[in-house]
């Protein structure tokens, strides 16, 4: 995400991240989206993102990420879902616009077919990773739709992180775009989560009591060097404390504009409706990390119809995805975004997962996901 960026150190104190949660600040959104570059006639992934980037130079809107096959669509802080839409259409436009007959786009958790192996960008940055992971860097084919959440002040946004941490299966769930993998379908809804496993500190993040237990956590790394600066701080949803914001990162990359206008409705209401649960009194408190990872596990799997137990008394609820839908609908409009809420129901009907299935095999999916890409609905 593009925007303000907060002065913090490597290794922030508590006071710090307070700090930076406290700052007045606008709820905003904003969205980071990992998109394929897929040459033109083959449609496998192409590792040409300087090329491409050099197409866009100047363009605070794209940016390099480790696997020389992807790129980054960054916004600033935006207002809502729909203003993420509009910033999001017009981005990939330009894109396709900058870089026709170079490489084609598409947008899904994973490549379809493509070898589990590939290059990585040159920089400081992305070395490092691939001097401490090895191999394992290199199967980092992952694409996701990270979305930003400022939420204010520090002990509202602590509150919004520990319930958020509840609801991920939910949104993974939701968000499920990624059945196929090196040309098979892995019978999974999504198989991102179970690549992105193979680093550290992925999944269901740990639940922080207090600021003063993140800055702990923050530096414990930072002296083992797993964490040598925040943004090394993985997991699946993290306080940014370069940003101020509440970043999910549990999404796979979206096929279609419509479908990421969808989750960033719902992960903004959700976080809305956390906030004002936190400002009448309501105090959540954190589930066991393990009952999560069973929901998480069900939603990866089955996507949009996977039976989420309930996190306290363990009861298989299989309408709980349609349930939240629900409770988000009143916040979603108070939001602006009404129409991006109900095109989230229609994700619960019918998951980016379903509709590559129903492309008729891996080939087919990619084919149809460098179709998708510039769609507007």
């Amino acid at each position: 995400m593009t925007g303000p960026r907060a002065a913090i150190s490597a290794n922030p104190s508590a006071a710090e991240l307070r700090a930076v949660f406290d700052a007045p600040a606008p709820f905003t959104v904003g969205i980071e989206e990992e998109l394929m570059l897929l040459d033109p006639e083959t449609l496998d992934l192409v590792p040409l993102a300087p090329a491409v980037l050099d197409r866009v130079t100047g363009d605070p809107r794209y940016k390099l990420e480790m696997p020389a096959a992807q790129l980054e669509i960054a916004s600033p802080p935006l207002a809502g879902a729909r203003e993420a839409e509009e910033f999001l259409l017009a981005a990939r436009r330009d894109l396709a616009r900058a870089t026709e007959g170079l490489v084609r786009l598409a947008a899904a958790g994973v490549h379809p077919f493509a070898a589990p192996e590939g290059n990585l960008n040159e920089g400081e940055r992305y070395r490092h990773t691939a001097e401490q992971y090895g191999r394992i860097a290199h199967r980092q084919l992952v694409f996701g739709l990270q979305v930003h959440v400022a939420v204010r002040g520090a002990d509202r946004a602590l509150a919004v992180y520990n319930g958020l941490r509840n609801h991920l299966p939910e949104l993974m769930a939701l968000a499920a775009n990624a059945p196929y993998y090196e040309g098979r379908d892995t019978g999974l809804a999504t198989v991102r989560p179970k690549l992105a496993e193979l680093l550290p500190r992925q999944g269901i993040p740990p639940a922080l009591g207090s600021w003063e237990d993140f800055a702990a956590a923050l530096e414990w790394g930072e002296r083992a060097g797993a964490v040598p600066e925040p943004r090394m701080w993985w997991w699946e949803l993290r306080p940014h404390p370069v940003y101020g914001t509440l970043e999910l990162r549990v999404p796979d990359a979206q096929s279609t504009v419509a479908d990421a206008g969808a989750i960033v409705a719902v992960v903004h209401a959700l976080a809305a409706l956390l906030a004002e649960r936190h400002d009448a009194g309501e105090v959540v408190a954190p589930a066991d990390t393990w009952r999560i990872e069973q929901n998480r596990w069900n939603a990866l799997r089955h996507g949009p119809r996977a039976d989420l137990a309930d996190l306290e008394a363990g009861d298989p609820a299989p309408q709980r995805l349609h349930t939240l839908l629900d409770e988000l609908a009143p916040v979603a409009a108070r939001l602006g975004a009404a129409e991006q809420l109900e095109r989230a129901r229609g994700l619960a009907e019918t998951s980016g997962a379903d509709r590559q299935r129903a492309a008729g095999g891996a080939s087919e999916a990619v084919a149809m996901l460098a179709e998708r890409y510039l769609d507007a609905v």
